[in-house]
């Protein structure tokens, strides 16, 4: 494990910061088309001291294409992959499993399931809201259903259980998604697909602006659980002794996690193994204390997300390859591996 702790946090903070706004700055400039670093600082500058008039008439293609769609694209990025790491890391603390994830807990496939029933409906047409509406009730119901099978199994293998039942409950939830396809039209087929594989590309303004403030307040909300699921990973009796209500906190980290998942799948799709792998990494860095865990896993969740959709941008320019490919591609690199690094170690799941 590094020894990150002996750095002071002024520094770590100043780092984390650091590597953020320049791999932002990567993004913004590469691409099909690439921009110059200098314009897109210059067209930052005027757009925040509220002159993008004067930036449009200075550097007009660099403001087109960084104001209406890269700019709104990168925030949705970061949101997405802040939201799936956090809920991974909180979902992880909760049931003291390193392989505890929503993709994992069948909470993206509930999810999915409510966002396909959407469209397939025509709710979609009737208000913007009404996907992530759908979406959310989907990844609370699977949520509750886990939850649920969590208290009827036995202690010592219930974390098995767990990651057993969320593989059923993944699989039941698709094929529930593919029966719903049957019924839908061409131009829902095509809305769907972005739901399956999970994609930035067209994230205009109004994908990213309404739900950003549900999603601070969520994960401000779910910083401050960080100290109940460091109780959480004593075990129950221990949580207990120390004046912790237990079922209280869980239902509540789990009612949580649920959102953030949801509202991220509802900008971003079902991005894979966000909130498997990215929790896991932090946690060998840095150790298992959910303070700082928490809010590191959401910094380096937005990181990973945007890196990803980076190299979907540019690995075969111009066309795209999805983030969620990409995503699944590494993250289910690391799951195989994940899991051969904890048998060969003895542990049980």
């Amino acid at each position: 494990m590094l020894n990150v702790d002996r750095l002071p946090r002024s520094i770590r903070l100043s780092l984390g910061i650091f590597a953020v706004l320049l791999l932002l700055l990567a993004y913004l400039s590469f691409g099909a088309i690439q921009l110059p670093v200098a314009e897109i600082l210059q067209v930052l500058k005027l757009t925040l001291s509220g002159s993008f008039e004067q930036a449009q008439q200075a550097y007009p293609k660099t403001a087109a294409i960084l104001v209406h769609i890269r700019l709104p694209r990168a925030i949705a990025a970061m949101l997405t992959g802040a939201a799936l790491a956090l809920a991974g890391a909180c979902m992880q603390g909760l049931f003291r499993n390193p392989l505890a994830s929503p993709d994992i807990l069948g909470v993206s496939a509930g999810s999915s399931l409510g966002a396909v029933i959407a469209i397939t409906t025509g709710m979609s047409l009737i208000h913007p809201l009404m996907i992530p509406l759908f979406s959310i009730t989907g990844a609370l119901l699977t949520a509750g259903l886990v939850y649920l099978i969590a208290l009827r199994t036995a202690s010592q293998r219930q974390l098995l259980f767990l990651i057993l039942t969320g593989l059923a409950l993944s699989s039941l939830l698709n094929g529930a998604v593919s029966a719903t396809l049957l019924m839908a039209r061409q131009y829902e087929i095509s809305q769907f697909i972005f739901w399956t594989m999970g994609g930035l590309e067209g994230r205009l303004w109004p994908h990213v602006l309404w739900p950003a403030p549900f999603l601070l307040v969520i994960g401000l909300i779910s910083l401050r659980q960080s100290t109940a699921l460091n109780l959480i990973t004593l075990g129950e009796e221990n949580a207990h002794g120390m004046g912790l209500n237990v079922k209280q906190h869980r239902q509540k980290t789990l009612l949580l996690s649920a959102s953030l998942t949801a509202l991220a799948i509802s900008i971003g799709g079902p991005i894979g193994f966000i909130g498997l792998m990215v929790p896991h990494l932090v946690r060998l860095i840095i150790g298992p204390d959910h303070r700082k865990l928490l809010p590191i896993a959401a910094i380096t969740g937005s990181c990973f997300v945007l890196l990803a959709d980076l190299l979907g941008r540019c690995l075969l320019a111009p066309h795209e390859i999805k983030v969620g490919i990409i995503t699944s591609v590494i993250g289910g690199s690391y799951f195989i591996y994940l899991i051969a690094r904890i048998q060969k170690q003895g542990a049980t799941l």
